[in-house]
């Protein structure tokens, strides 16, 4: 079976309720999910893996919202939440990927560890406070950029609206080739892409802010294809195709 370490947790945001429904999901694809809820415990299961003390890991998916929280209004939520990644644990994170491990990152993901130089290089994006932003949560149009209409996680979707949050505004890596873009605030922006990084991959999913996006059907069918090829390197038998077809919800008339 391919082995998930799920890192969930962190403040404003569903994150028990999304992760039971991802780790339910992906054990339809034959992926089996440990959920941790600090980054230290991902970290150890990363580094007990690759020193052959543990349980061999294919995928780090991570649905989660941790970071120094050093902004005035998360001050009540810092000794719950708050988290600082020493650069020796973000290199175990780097290691695993670029060994050929997949990461799998979602949503708030891209705001964790405060834009850490690796951690930014892993997701392709990163949250810049001050700039970045997004519209509230509301029906969002998704629609297929041209490299999304022949990648095999995208392949075959249709435009779709789905009940989100869509970040926009991000600090994005150079070259960086969206499979799935949304329009606000002015411009188009990228929602999913999907990189590899060394001999790894990683797939980046800006949607999943609550449970009805993860239980959206053409985003549920996006999240198993996402997870099947980010591990397809890794993992003995698995295809670099889509596990099922994508089923769609067109928008409304």
């Amino acid at each position: 079976m391919t082995r998930n370490v799920l890192l969930s947790g962190g403040p404003t945001h569903e994150f028990a309720s999304t992760s039971a429904v991802l780790a339910a999901l992906l054990a339809d694809q034959g992926i089996g999910t440990t959920v941790v809820t600090e980054p230290a415990d991902a970290v150890a299961a990363l580094l007990a893996a690759e020193q052959g003390t543990g349980e061999p890991i294919d995928l780090l998916t991570v649905n989660a919202l941790r970071w120094r929280m050093s902004q005035d209004r998360y001050a009540a939520g810092r000794d719950e939440h708050a988290v600082v990644l020493d650069p020796a644990d973000l290199a175990v994170i780097d290691r695993f990927v670029r060994g050929g491990g997949g990461l799998l990152a979602l949503h708030t993901s891209v705001i964790c560890f405060d834009a850490d130089p690796v951690w930014h290089t892993l997701c392709g994006a990163s949250w810049r406070w001050g700039r970045s932003s997004h519209p509230p949560p509301g029906p969002i149009e998704v629609e297929v950029t041209n490299a999304g209409r022949t990648h095999p996680i995208t392949r075959g979707v249709e435009r779709f609206v789905v009940e989100d949050e869509a970040y926009g505004f991000l600090d994005e890596v150079d070259d960086l080739d969206p499979l799935l873009v949304s329009t606000h605030g002015g411009r188009t922006h990228p929602l999913l892409w999907a990189r590899p990084v060394g001999d790894g991959r990683v797939v980046t999913d800006l949607l999943g802010h609550g449970r009805a996006s993860f239980e959206h059907p053409t985003h549920r069918s996006i999240l198993a294809r996402a997870a099947a090829w980010a591990t397809a390197g890794r993992s003995a038998g698995a295809t670099d195709g889509a596990p099922a077809p994508v089923a769609t919800t067109r928008r409304p008339a």
